[in-house]
C-alpha cells in the first residue's frame, strides 16, 4: 500500500513531500486544510477541496435537487437512489452533489496530489454537522480507472450501478482562454487520450449505465454510441445503457 492509500484509507497526515510534483507546485498543509499552491499569475489562487462552505455548500442548498442535469443523466428519481462510481473524480464536486442527494458514491482519482486533496477535503467534511452525513456515503480510491477499475471497485466493496465519467476536455490551442484551474489539472494529469479505454472498461463494470460528460459540441469518446443524450447550455451527458439491458 502506497503512503497515498494509506491517507484515503485513515486519514492521517502525509508526508506531501513524498508527492512527486511539476516544478512550480507544492502541497502545503495549512490552518484551513491542504492545499496545492502554485504560481498565481499562471495557476490562480491555492487549490483545495471545501464540502462544507463556498460553492458546494451553495450547490447544495440551491443547486436544483434532483432536477440537476447530472442527477437526471445518473438516473436518480423519485424513490431510485442508484450507487455511482466517479472515475474521473477530479476536485469530487459531481460526486458530492450525487452523495447530497443520497448516492453512495465511490469517487476514483489517479493524480495523487488530487486524491491527497479529496482526502482532507472528505477528512473535513466528516467533521461538519452540515456534511457529515454526505461524507459518510462517499469512499475514495487512488488509482487508474482506465487500467484497474475492477479492481479499484472491489476494494472498495461497491455496487456500481452506474458509472460517471468526465475525462479532461479536448486541448485548446488558445491557450489564453482556458482557466486557470484546468492549466492547474493539465499539468499534472496531461489530456485524457485514454478515454475511448476507459469508457470501454466502465462499460464492462457497470450493471446499469455509463455516464459521459462532454462539451455540448464535442463529439462522442470514440467507441460505441451512446443510446441518449441530455443537452444543457454549455454541456452534456451521453448515456450508455449497460450491454444487458440492450434489446
Amino acid at each position: 500500500m502506497s503512503f497515498v492509500d494509506s491517507y484515503l484509507e485513515s486519514y492521517v497526515e502525509i508526508n506531501h513531500e513524498g508527492i512527486a510534483l511539476p516544478e512550480g507546485l507544492r502541497l502545503e498543509q495549512r490552518e484551513e486544510g491542504l492545499v496545492l499552491v502554485g504560481e498565481e499569475k499562471r495557476y490562480g489562487s491555492p487549490l483545495s477541496v471545501d464540502f462544507a462552505a463556498g460553492k458546494a455548500a451553495h450547490r447544495r442548498r440551491f443547486g436544483g435537487g434532483r432536477g440537476q442535469l447530472i442527477a437526471k443523466a445518473c438516473g436518480l428519481s423519485k424513490g431510485i437512489t442508484p450507487s455511482v462510481v466517479d472515475a474521473t473524480a477530479g476536485l469530487g464536486r459531481d460526486a458530492f452533489v450525487l452523495a447530497s442527494l443520497g448516492a453512495q458514491v465511490l469517487l476514483i482519482e489517479r493524480v495523487a496530489a488530487i486524491a491527497a486533496l479529496l482526502a482532507d477535503g472528505l477528512k473535513r467534511a466528516s467533521r461538519h454537522s452540515d456534511t457529515a452525513a454526505i461524507a459518510a456515503r462517499m469512499t475514495l480510491r487512488h488509482g487508474d480507472a482506465a487500467q484497474s477499475l475492477v479492481e479499484l471497485v472491489a476494494s472498495a466493496h461497491f455496487t456500481p450501478q452506474v458509472i460517471h465519467l468526465d475525462p479532461m476536455f479536448p486541448h485548446r490551442e488558445k491557450s489564453a482562454l482556458v482557466k486557470k484551474e484546468m492549466r492547474l489539472f493539465r499539468e499534472l494529469a496531461g489530456d485524457d487520450n485514454d478515454a475511448p479505454r476507459l469508457l470501454e472498461a466502465a462499460l464492462d463494470v457497470a450493471t446499469h449505465r455509463v455516464v459521459v460528460k462532454r462539451p455540448r459540441k464535442a463529439p462522442p469518446i470514440a467507441g460505441p454510441a451512446p443510446q441518449h443524450t441530455l443537452e444543457g447550455k454549455t454541456s452534456r451527458y451521453d448515456l450508455y445503457v449497460h450491454r444487458s439491458l440492450v434489446r
